[in-house]
């Protein structure tokens, strides 16, 4: 068995999911990470404890070489970090059912597949664990103009998800989180104009990915924290301002 802790993270080619790579990594965890294209990123260096998956993570068997991955290379699965997510906006009445389902296979599909294979391990290994979810202060608090409606049906079950999990794992001290940010400092936002950005949230600011992988790590590494859906958005979910 391997002396480190092993995590399990989605959408690691970039933006948090790199930098929750590069972060658990400098902390001495041994890391799989996966994404649709992952092994022709180049952010990230190839090290004797970094095994990179390629897979949607809509298809369950993407998860499940995953974990086999992890198992093999490293003996254990320690942790999961859900971040692998899909997010657009459109006027509701835009949205088509095919918007929908690419949605949810993403958000809410991929979670369960990941979920399931990671918390099998756990429960195999017997000494607990952590599962950490990447969703949206959007679903506190909606923001006029901000026509989110069918994402953050997925960010909102993955919520409510990480408080029953969380209840019914207890016992077997898996520990089940999320991580709630509002406009975070990635690729997903090049195109958007900074102004309009820092308007989203009542510090006027715009998160930088550290501060929202500083906190999965803050979940992953606090044995009594469950069941917490962690704010990490600069006030975004407290209401109007």
């Amino acid at each position: 068995m391997n002396e480190h802790k092993t995590v399990v993270i989605t959408g690691a080619s970039q933006g948090i999911g790199a930098g929750l790579v590069k972060t658990f990594l400098d902390k001495g965890w041994n890391v799989v990470g996966t994404s649709r294209n992952i092994s022709e990123t180049t952010q990230l260096d190839r090290a004797g404890r970094l095994e990179l998956i390629n897979g949607d993570v809509a298809d369950p068997e993407t998860a499940e070489r995953v974990a086999n991955t992890a198992v093999e290379q490293f003996g254990s699965i320690d942790a999961l970090v859900n971040n692998a997510g899909v997010f657009f906006t459109k006027p509701f009445l835009e949205y088509t059912i095919e918007d929908f389902r690419h949605l949810a296979a993403t958000n809410v599909e991929g979670f369960v597949h990941f979920t399931k294979h990671a918390v099998r391990q756990m429960l195999r290994q017997k000494s607990g664990g952590s599962v950490v979810t990447i969703t949206s202060s959007l679903t506190d608090h909606p923001i006029a103009g901000v026509t989110a409606s069918l994402p953050m049906i997925t960010k909102g079950g993955l919520n409510a998800i990480t408080k029953s999990l969380a209840l019914e794992f207890a016992r077997d001290n898996i520990r089940v989180n999320a991580l709630s940010p509002s406009v975070v400092d990635t690729p997903l936002h090049a195109k958007n104009p900074r102004d309009f950005l820092e308007s989203l949230s009542p510090m006027a600011t715009i998160t930088a990915v550290q501060e929202i992988v500083d906190g999965v790590v803050y979940l992953t590494e606090s044995s009594n924290i469950t069941g917490e859906v962690l704010h990490v958005d600069n006030g975004a979910h407290l209401g109007k301002w």
